[in-house]
């Protein structure tokens, strides 16, 4: 059996409690990429940030904790 190149969906009924496994299906994969692209892009977003106020620190030539005493 080819390996599924799609996440999977579980579906339980409870009222039957009949467990469905199944591929997700086009519009539920359009949803899932769109969702991993935006949260990598928030992902990239939190990095960028980071890096550019340890660049700020690195100039200052202060540690992360002396920044906070000193804004504190």
């Amino acid at each position: 059996m080819a390996k599924s190149s799609r996440p999977m969906i579980r579906i339980h009924d409870l009222s039957t409690n009949e467990i469905i496994d199944r591929e997700m299906n086009d519009d539920e994969f359009a949803q899932h990429q769109a969702h991993m692209a935006h949260e990598k892009s928030l992902k990239a977003e939190v990095e960028a940030k980071a890096a550019e106020k340890q660049a700020l620190l690195d100039r200052l030539g202060i540690t992360d904790d002396e920044a906070k005493l000193l804004l504190g």
